[in-house]
């Protein structure tokens, strides 16, 4: 796929963004995992780039989401392909998938002027605040779009499917 130049490793992600950072560029943080891509992701990521110049996403590798979601049956789709559709989209400069149960790693590497995160989560729980206000950085919680959920979609598929033939 043309946009996965896109995903990058952690150490060549964090050459592109020590040069954008030299031309006084801003860079917007993010993760998740983003495993069935829908409007309330699609918006989030829209309003994560209008704070900055480029938006890396963090994205959460396949084990790492296992480990979060306590569901064998989760990821639905691979890391790779979850990674490639998050290329897919303008609002995204980069994708970096990691392994940990958070992004802190990434954070202390790559230094993000501004950590984004939704507005289920308070801004003194977001992995890395320490981090980013440490060199003057800061958090930015964007408003939660109710009525948007993977989990909740994945039901609804299964309610819908149950008991009918093929």
């Amino acid at each position: 796929m043309e946009n996965n130049n896109k995903v990058k490793t952690l150490e060549a992600l964090s050459r592109v963004l020590s040069s954008l950072k030299k031309k006084n560029k801003t860079v917007v943080f993010t993760n998740g995992c983003f495993d069935i891509l829908h409007y309330g992701h699609a918006k989030y990521l829209e309003d994560s780039k209008k704070l900055g110049d480029c938006l890396v996403v963090g994205l959460n590798s396949d084990s790492s989401v296992r480990s979060l979601k306590k569901d064998k049956n989760r990821p639905i789709n691979h890391e790779l392909d979850r990674a490639s559709v998050l290329a897919s989209l303008a609002s995204v400069d980069y994708i970096v998938i990691f392994n940990e149960p958070t992004p802190l790693k990434l954070i202390s590497k790559l230094k993000p002027d501004i950590i984004v995160k939704g507005g289920d989560w308070k801004k003194d729980d977001v992995v890395g605040k320490d981090i980013v206000e440490s060199y003057g950085g800061r958090v930015q919680i964007i408003p939660y779009l109710k009525g948007y959920s993977t989990t909740n979609i994945i039901k609804s598929i299964i309610k819908n499917s149950c008991g009918k033939s093929r």
